[in-house]
């Protein structure tokens, strides 16, 4: 792709740093398209390790992230887009049976919601920056994720099915299901479709509003059947990337955003407050709870750590979550908060050698790799770079859209409409 120095359209809104961060960021990421289908996962040095296997959930994505890209009129992001729209459909789309394949070399491997909610992510993005295809992608997921994964009873998603969608796990999980509120809305904005973030507000209301609330803002993240909190649930695998023991640092904090976001076109009563409190919870459980900065990946139900290295993600989610507050709140401790979390990841987690975000360090803020091997994330890192610098809306695309008009308003939250 080719980087130059002029700046056109959306973009040329940004200020000059956050443009170059995006850019530096776009660059590392690009690095992750595979020759032939789809992109994978990039290894410490920001290479594509040779034979790199087609990866379904950074494959979305990447696609989501040079979507947002293209949505800016950024150089080169466009064909990347394009490049993740056409592999999503022509290689992990399940054309037999639906959906999107977990694993293409699988033919038995599940399906799952957490990945469907970042096909339709990615594919809502992609069609507000007309990409060919993404229309033809959004109706397949957003069929798949209203058909199958869908609880009208719950309010909620069923987490994983056969690949054949015949019997589906007893699991439920608000991971999936906080995704699925970014989804929806996502889907609501580029569709136009109100009911999409009724969905969300569905979710949001047994996820926060029930359960969260009932115990304490220490969200459960583990449910069985019927939405019983299973509380010891992979006390055994503590470092599990998507499905940890205890309470997840990092999703109170991205909730606290979805919330601010959601309310701003289904508002209930309860959201401000609840979105404080998982900001509160997380700043004090999270934080600086050993001594040294950075926030930590899980604590117990007592509040007591358990996983104490740092996924660079929490801080970057941190820094979106803490900006929502203080713009939408007038939450002057949020507002220092931001400058906190961005010197933080600006000291410990920038790899000024080779470039991108550290993606895990450990107690002293030295890079490790007990979770993550390389550095295969540019999602979680363009939430930072852009959530400070773009108004409120439901989705990040809406915000984008939003910049054209909004951007210098800074003294009150944009009000979004879908009108």
């Amino acid at each position: 792709m080719s980087h130059g120095p002029q700046r056109g359209g959306r973009f040329a809104a940004l200020p000059a740093t956050t443009a170059a961060e995006l850019e530096s960021l776009i660059r590392f990421a690009s690095a992750a398209r595979r020759p032939d289908v789809g992109f994978g996962e990039l290894d410490v040095y920001g290479r594509l390790p040779s034979g790199a296997p087609l990866h379904p959930l950074q494959t979305n994505r990447m696609t989501f992230t040079f979507a947002i890209g293209a949505l800016l009129d950024m150089p080169g992001t466009a064909d990347l887009a394009s490049h993740g729209v056409r592999s999503i459909l022509r290689s992990l789309r399940d054309t037999e049976h639906g959906g999107t394949f977990s694993d293409p070399t699988d033919p038995n491997a599940p399906k799952t919601a957490y990945l469907e909610c970042f096909t339709a992510l990615a594919a809502s993005a992609a069609l507000h920056a007309g990409v060919e295809g993404a229309d033809e992608l959004l109706n397949h997921s957003s069929a798949t994720l209203l058909e199958r994964f869908w609880s009208d009873v719950d309010g909620a998603l069923v987490d994983e099915w056969d690949r054949a969608f015949t019997h589906a796990s007893d699991y439920r999980g608000a991971n999936a299901n906080m995704h699925a509120v970014e989804a929806f809305n996502a889907i609501g904005v580029a569709t136009g479709d109100i009911e999409w973030h009724h969905r969300a507000s569905r979710i949001a209301e047994l996820i926060v509003h029930r359960i969260a609330r009932a115990h304490g803002w220490m969200m459960p993240e583990h449910f069985d059947a019927a939405w019983t909190p299973q509380l010891d649930y992979n006390r055994e695998r503590l470092r599990d990337e998507f499905r940890p023991y205890g309470v997840t640092i990092g999703h109170l904090l991205e909730w606290s955003r979805l919330l601010l976001e959601l309310d701003t076109v289904v508002p209930a009563d309860w959201m401000v407050e609840a979105s404080r409190a998982l900001y509160a919870t997380a700043r004090r459980l999270g934080w600086r709870v050993d001594g040294a900065p950075g926030f930590i990946y899980t604590v117990d139900w007592d509040g007591t750590p358990v996983v104490r290295s740092r996924p660079h993600w929490v801080a970057l989610e941190a820094i979106a979550a803490a900006d929502t507050q203080a713009r939408v709140l007038g939450d002057l401790e949020a507002a220092a908060d931001v400058e906190t979390f961005r010197e933080y990841a600006d000291t410990y987690l920038r790899d000024r050698e080779h470039g991108s975000w550290h993606h895990e360090l450990d107690t002293a803020n030295r890079p490790v790799t007990e979770m993550w091997a390389g550095k295969p994330d540019a999602y979680h890192a363009l939430t930072a770079v852009l959530v400070p610098e773009l108004p409120l809306a439901p989705s990040l695309a809406g915000r984008v859209l939003a910049l054209e008009s909004a951007y210098h308003d800074r003294e009150e939250p944009t009000t979004w409409s879908l009108a």
